[in-house]
């Protein structure tokens, strides 16, 4: 039950406040308010909620997880293992991942905008202070960030929790005052107004598609609270609250509620407007904090997966993993948020921003999901198509609705994606170059080793610590240090850095340890795309595993690449290798990354030409 309340705030913050401003979009589409318009409405909204989360997410997204974890990057990892071979499944995954971005940039703006445009019903007089306030609620929640939110989420679940209690009563008060919208119920009226509409059906299926925004996020938060919780919060409060409330707006409509301003609201009695506006205001901050959390957890997947730039990570809290903040995308995604703001100064001007990122995402999870039911669960071809053939159907029609929106906004997700995916693309070509290049003329360990003896290069007392990316050869890094010292330490560890397609790696199946001739060690320390490497706790286990070394007296040994072109035309295009160099000098040092203590650390300056 703690898991379950835990999830309502964090899990379900997006998708629940989707009717501030959901079903106001979707009329102002239709142009007509006819009872024959309003339960068709409704009832797409009601089977969209149905088909998208509950029978795809909930139903069978959430069954195929990678060791507990869930999302479109976790996916692409557990069907995508050998990632060259696979260079289709990685770029859905990785472009399907670059559009939570622009989700996740929209969602804060529209969601408080929404919430505080509940003051031109409560007070008329203050409408023009819409805007500047929204703008200092999203400065305040970005800049809040770096203290981490591990005291304040403890309060999430319980606040969502009266949110949605708040949604369901408000929705029964309003489906009271015309009965007669529970029929919307029946998939028939929602058929028949995309049949019988003449058009206008198809362009109100991107209005409707909004109330599925953050329907994701049961996948993706999988692995925080598992399926279980999730689940039960979904179809015990979630669901309910939201069809009750949807159900309640239509029925207000249909009594011959006005239905200028935000509808959501005229569901509420006047003397109670101003505690909902609050309690509406704290709500879509806790839906903004989900969306600026999962960014953080994403970025440090994406980095550890190897196709993002090395950025610092700051844990704010021992209590949590996932209790992280990443400076970097928390400034560009506020700067974007705010930008956001300004530009489209209205929540309804927003939602034809709003909805492209989210349903080309789910497009092309489900375009994963296929493959997952074929490679994962081994069923037929027929059942493959036949299931996730439904799906696609759905998720293609919400997505081509939604691209008529581009001129009217939708170009700005689709453009934030694109440069996300550049940064990956380029960061991912550049690291491989870098590592082919290193691999190039190989040297033998043991003819190394024989080489430097006939020379006369001094051993000296210690212990010498050297990342490389090479296996079962010299560690070019110590080549190079060699030749410019003419000296070695007495014991040298080489270690290698994998990261696997699972999310968790045990600590007693992370190391492969091999003395390959006395005193050299060849060590890979294998770890999942949810941890984070640390190279002092790492040397501490080798340590135990019969390394004879002191742990504390090491010294660490780290290549700092300059890039620089290939000279003999099969290096990288000019432009990835310029983006890529820009990207290396400004990410962060691998010793910060690796927590390696500073005053342990020689760095070696080499050039790498790609």
């Amino acid at each position: 039950m703690a898991a379950a309340v835990g999830a309502l705030g964090v899990v379900f913050g997006d998708i629940g406040t989707s009717p501030l401003y959901t079903f106001k979009t979707v009329l102002d589409l239709t142009g007509a308010h006819t009872p024959a318009t309003i339960l068709g409405v409704i009832s797409l909204l009601i089977w969209t909620l149905i088909i998208v989360t509950t029978v795809k997410y909930a139903g069978f997204a959430m069954r195929i997880d990678n060791d507990g974890e869930g999302g479109i990057l976790a996916l692409m990892a557990l069907i995508g293992v050998k990632r060259q071979k696979r260079p289709l499944i990685v770029a859905v995954g990785l472009f399907g991942a670059a559009l939570i971005y622009g989700d996740g940039a929209i969602t804060p703006a529209i969601s408080v905008l929404s919430a505080l445009e509940g003051l031109d019903i409560a007070a008329p007089s203050l409408k023009h202070f819409v805007l500047p306030l929204a703008v200092v609620i999203l400065l305040a929640l970005f800049s809040l960030q770096p203290m981490g939110t591990a005291k304040i989420g403890r309060a999430f679940g319980p606040i969502m929790a009266l949110w949605f209690l708040t949604m369901a009563v408000l929705g029964l008060w309003g489906t009271a005052r015309h009965p007669s919208i529970l029929w919307a119920l029946n998939p028939y009226y929602g058929f028949h107004y995309l049949l019988n509409s003449h058009g206008v059906g198809f362009v109100v299926l991107g209005g409707v598609f909004l109330c599925v925004t953050g329907a994701e996020a049961l996948y993706a938060d999988m692995g925080h609270f598992g399926a279980g919780p999730i689940k039960f919060a979904w179809s015990t409060l979630v669901f309910p609250s939201l069809v009750l409330n949807y159900a309640g707006q239509g029925a207000i409509v249909l009594d011959g509620a006005s239905t200028e301003g935000n509808i959501f609201y005229r569901l509420c009695p006047e003397p109670l407007t101003l505690p909902l506006i609050i309690l509406s205001t704290i709500a879509t901050i806790i839906a903004s904090q989900s969306i600026i959390t999962g960014a953080f957890s994403m970025t440090r997947q994406a980095i550890l997966l190897g196709w993002m730039p090395r950025l610092k990570i700051q844990q704010t809290s021992r209590e949590g993993y996932g209790q992280i903040y990443v400076g970097a995308v928390n400034w560009i995604l506020m700067a974007v948020t705010i930008g956001l703001a300004l530009g489209f100064r209205r929540s309804d001007n927003l939602a034809g921003a709003y909805g492209i990122a989210v349903s080309a995402t789910m497009l092309m999870t489900t375009g994963l999901l296929f493959i997952a039911m074929r490679e994962i669960w081994k069923w037929n071809v027929f059942a493959c198509i036949a299931v996730a053939g439904l799906f696609f159907v759905v998720d293609a029609s919400f997505f081509a609705s939604n691209m008529m929106k581009l001129l009217e906004g939708g170009y700005v997700p689709l453009i934030l994606a694109t440069l996300v995916y550049l940064v990956m693309f380029v960061w991912h070509e550049g690291i491989t170059a870098v590592g082919k290049r290193l691999a190039e003329n190989p040297v033998s360990i043991e003819d190394y080793f024989k080489e430097i003896a006939e020379a006369g290069v001094a051993r000296v007392p210690g212990t010498a610590v050297f990342l490389t990316r090479t296996k079962g050869n010299m560690p070019p890094v110590m080549m190079w240090y060699v030749k410019h010292s003419h000296a070695l330490h007495e014991r040298v560890l080489a270690v290698t850095l994998d990261i696997a397609s699972r999310p968790y790696i045990p600590v007693n199946e992370r190391l492969q340890m091999k003395e390959v001739i006395p005193n050299f060690w060849s060590i890979t320390a294998t770890y999942g795309f949810m941890q984070r490497p640390d190279l002092p706790a790492l040397m501490s286990q080798i340590v135990t595993r019969g390394c004879p070394m002191d742990s504390h007296e090491l010294t660490y040994f780290i290549g700092m690449e300059k890039i620089v072109p290939r000279q003999d035309g099969r290096g990288l295009p000019r432009w990835i290798e310029f983006l890529f160099r820009i990207q290396l000098r400004n990410s962060t040092r691998v010793t910060d990354y690796l927590h390696v203590p500073p005053d342990q650390v020689v760095d070696i300056g080499r050039q790498v030409s790609i």
